[in-house]
């Protein structure tokens, strides 16, 4: 294992605390417990997102902290869940009188703890509503969680929320839209080689060089089936006919289509992979209206990338296209 580390139990501590020192007109992190804020939390009168999870899928989720997506970010360690001792002061750090939102990922981890701190929240007088990311559709269920993972599409959830919420919306209106986009975004994925937790010091999973994941999980988790290489057209089609078929695209309908990568591959290959998608959905007579193409939810060095849909309707566009000033998404500042 070669990694830029110093002590393997250190890494997240080490990291956030760099994050915090390079975005400091972004952010304030603390470090007992540890979690990430907006740098001029609470804002009175605004609805505060909160979202969290494992470390290791950088810039999910601190890069989100900021105008216009977060209000708080709760990292775990490597690929596990954050305790509710984090996510409790994190959500009551945020609350700026109209109430907080948990964005949590369709894993069992992170449902517990969330589920705990909202309570504990709810006691000390704080309202919290949560959703539930599931857009995963390469399984119904994997090692993590019951039911569909949450992955690329939380990025979409946490911009889209975010941004309703920073024009004023109340909780409930921020809650229904965040639901809304749950309910219209896909995602899958494929690894064409592992990754290594620093802790555990080897792969999280075999591979062989002549094979390839397909609807890896962000953990590193087994996915629909593993089949020889092939090249970059026939892996985004595999992975964008479930999606299609999920979301029942066709004629008329516009998107917002996100390459994502998954930490290892370098962006000329997720380029290729953008190019074939959008001529996929073109068939279908399907528009992609707005895109992104780069690292969003990673899965440490993974090798690969995943494809993330969502069917747009005219309020996503404006609140996707509104301002929003983070470590890893800006614009309209």
């Amino acid at each position: 294992m070669k990694k830029l580390i110093n002590d393997p139990k250190a890494v997240v501590n080490e990291s956030v605390e760099g994050f915090g020192l390079a975005h400091a007109d972004l952010v304030t992190v603390h470090t007992d417990p540890l979690f990430v804020v907006r740098k001029d939390a609470p804002v009175q009168g605004k609805v505060g997102l909160v979202s969290g999870g494992g470390s290791g899928h950088e810039p999910l989720h601190a890069g989100y902290v900021g105008r216009g997506m977060l209000d708080a970010a709760v990292p775990g360690a490597v690929f596990t869940s954050p305790t509710p001792d984090q996510i409790l002061p994190a959500t009551t750090a945020v609350n700026g009188g109209a109430g907080v939102l948990h964005i949590v990922k369709n894993y069992t981890g992170d449902v517990l703890n969330f589920e705990t701190a909202a309570e504990l929240a709810a006691a000390e007088g704080v309202e919290v509503r949560s959703v539930l990311v599931n857009d995963d559709v390469a399984v119904e269920d994997s090692l993590y969680t019951a039911g569909r993972r949450g992955v690329g599409g939380t990025v979409f959830v946490e911009r889209i929320a975010g941004a309703a919420a920073e024009r004023g919306d109340d909780l409930e209106a921020v809650t229904a839209v965040a639901q809304r986009v749950i309910d219209n975004v896909r995602s899958m994925g494929a690894a064409l080689a592992p990754s290594t937790v620093p802790h555990a010091g080897v792969p999280s999973f075999d591979l062989a060089e002549d094979e390839i994941e397909i609807g890896i999980g962000i953990h590193g988790e087994p996915g629909r089936h593993r089949i020889a290489m092939e090249n970059a057209d026939g892996i985004t089609t595999r992975l964008l006919e479930p999606i299609t078929a999920d979301l029942n695209l066709g004629s008329g309908d516009r998107v917002l289509l996100m390459v994502n990568g998954m930490g290892g591959s370098p962006a000329s290959e997720l380029y290729i992979v953008y190019r074939k998608a959008v001529a996929l959905l073109k068939e279908r007579g399907v528009t992609v209206e707005r895109s992104l193409v780069g690292n969003y939810i990673t899965a440490l060095e993974m090798e690969g990338a995943s494809l993330t849909v969502l069917k747009l309707d005219d309020e996503m566009i404006t609140l996707w296209d509104s301002p929003v000033s983070t470590a890893a998404l800006r614009w309209g500042v």
